[in-house]
């Protein structure tokens, strides 16, 4: 018996190294599926759509291999397309895969008929629909090529007709599909970067997500030029917190120390990161940049030099070129506000700061402490992004993952259960908002069902708690009825999931809490009731937010007065 489209499809997936597809089945899925079962991949089924696609993101944007995701007929895959986004900003390479009615049914308006095609244009880098058999070979290899090539989403059509057809070939260029090569800078231009850095009195060095496997590299640079290191939410993991180079991060999540370097130093040198909030960034122009997206240089803030290159062989050559500095007395004087700025979290992180409620830095603070030396955390979007992302004190084998480019509330779950996937022995812990986890709660079900045991911590106030700090910072008194909302029994929702709960209302059952359920066997949810009046340390206001946050307390004083 031949081979149809559908196997010849799961078997190239095979051949390139993909170990699970996240997805729901359907009717034009059937072949698909029927080709799985049948093969060395594993089908995770979840409960949503978009949890499909957010866990194939979360394990690209982890490993830089090509994950993929499926949906049948229609809202099936229309409901991929939210998750989509997480890779399309991520930059991470996703092939999603679109069941669709048989091609006689098209152009009547049957039902669930859609074009997705035209629906997923704008997440994906490639969108095509598989019209025969003939064609489906090359067009297979083209999306995982596009995928890789970014990296971000490809996206196939594939109407059920056509996965049962006889396939006409296989892809003769497996090979080529992997992850594209390093960057190599120019020589002249190196000597040029070179040249400039040396003719700097103070550098501070920016880490992004391209520093990633640079390690060593960043801190002979740090060593060489007497330079601070900081970092991008995306680069925190780089380096462990106690690394006496690695300064903190730059902008909400972030210190003040950082941002006062960034701002005087003579050169800022950003490796291997495309920061998008300009606010923190110098607009003096003594800026240089290093990257592999040609795109991404000079984008953001005012750049006197820049190369194409990454990270890890344009500081080998750089480093050649570096004359070392003796001056540590900037470096010294950053390291030493930065010392202060840490005492300050510890102190803001002690569970003995009250007796009665938690402090949501407390619950970051103790699960980073109980973490072990290789967990990946994965953040949710919303005020709990800044509490763990301030208070997490990573080990430097530790992974952080979150919504960090597309900021997208209910994400972490999904991507979670993607990274468990990859590693059932490894330790996956969610950190959430109670309003990110209420989105996508559904896929809990997802990691019980596969024994995935992921680990969610979430931080339960009853709001939407960066809602209200937007509002006031540009003097809205937030809209109540709509950012607060009661939650269910979290505890018992994991239990009747077949997992288990466990719950801190007070600080004294905080730490055992957590503790328990980083041990325990299986998914585990811990509800931490937290303080819902917390206000996060702004490293950098303007004027204008701190009339905001002033005209939004005083409304709101009066309106509790007069009862509006």
């Amino acid at each position: 018996m031949s081979r149809t489209v559908a196997q010849m499809i799961v078997e190239v997936l095979e051949q390139v190294g993909v170990k699970q597809i996240f997805g729901l089945i359907g009717d034009s899925l059937n072949p698909l599926g029927d080709a799985v079962r049948r093969s060395n991949i594993e089908w995770i089924g979840v409960r949503h759509e978009e949890g499909a696609a957010l866990a194939a993101a979360g394990q690209a944007q982890l490993t830089g291999r090509l994950a993929v995701c499926a949906g049948t007929t229609g809202p099936g895959s229309n409901h991929l397309v939210a998750g989509l986004y997480e890779a399309n900003r991520s930059h991470a390479p996703v092939l999603a895969l679109s069941g669709d009615m048989s091609r006689r049914l098209k152009g009547i308006e049957f039902v669930q008929n859609t074009e997705p095609d035209l629906l997923f244009r704008d997440v994906s880098l490639y969108t095509q629909t598989v019209s025969s058999a003939a064609q489906a070979a090359s067009v297979v290899q083209q999306a995982i090529a596009t995928a890789y090539a970014g990296p971000g989403v490809a996206h196939l059509t594939l109407p059920q007709d056509v996965l049962s057809e006889a396939a006409h070939g296989e892809p003769t260029s497996l090979a080529t599909l992997r992850p594209r090569n390093e960057v190599s800078p120019l020589e002249a231009e190196a000597d040029e970067l070179a040249r400039r850095i040396n003719e700097a009195r103070s550098v501070v060095a920016m880490c992004g997500f391209g520093c990633h496997g640079a390690a060593d590299l960043v801190r002979q640079l740090s060593d060489r030029l007497k330079a601070p290191l900081v970092h991008t939410m995306r680069g925190k993991d780089i380096l462990p917190y106690d690394d006496p180079r690695w300064m903190g991060g730059l902008g909400m999540i972030g210190t003040r120390p950082v941002y006062s370097a960034v701002q005087h130093a003579d050169l800022l040198l950003m490796l291997g990161t495309d920061y998008p909030f300009s606010n923190f960034l110098p607009a003096h122009g003594n800026v240089v940049q290093v990257d592999e997206r040609a795109a991404a240089l000079g984008r953001r803030t005012r750049t006197s030099y820049a190369i194409v290159g990454s990270v890890r062989p344009t500081l080998e050559l750089l480093l050649t070129k570096l004359k070392p500095k003796n001056d540590a007395t900037f470096f010294d004087r950053v390291k030493n506000e930065r010392a202060k700025w840490d005492g300050m979290l510890d102190q803001q992180a002690n569970l003995s700061r009250s007796q009665h409620k938690i402090h949501p830095q407390a619950v970051a603070r103790t699960v980073s402490d109980l973490a072990k030396q290789d967990a990946v955390f994965v953040l949710d979007v919303g005020l709990n992004t800044l509490w763990s992302g301030n208070w997490i004190r990573q080990s430097g084998g530790q992974r952080i993952v979150g919504s960090f480019n597309n900021a997208a509330c209910g994400t972490a779950l999904g991507q979670a259960n993607g990274i468990q996937a990859l590693d059932r022995g490894r330790q996956v812990i969610v950190l959430t908002g109670d309003g990110g986890f209420n989105m996508l709660m559904g896929e809990f079900m997802t990691a019980v069902h596969h024994k995935l045991p992921v680990k969610v911590v979430i931080f339960n106030n009853a709001a939407l708690g960066l809602i209200t700090l937007e509002a006031e910072s540009v003097g809205i008194v937030p809209f109540r009825e709509a950012i607060e909302f009661p939650n269910p029994d979290f505890v018992a929702l994991a239990r009747a999931c077949g997992a288990k709960g466990f719950s801190a209302k007070t600080p004294e059952n905080l730490l055992p809490a957590i503790a328990e359920a980083l041990s325990c066997e299986g998914p585990a949810i811990v509800d931490c009731q937290v303080a819902s009046d917390e206000m996060p340390n702004i490293p950098h206001l303007e004027l204008e937010q701190v009339r905001g946050y002033a005209m939004a307390k005083i409304r709101e004083a009066i309106a509790a007065v007069v009862g509006g």
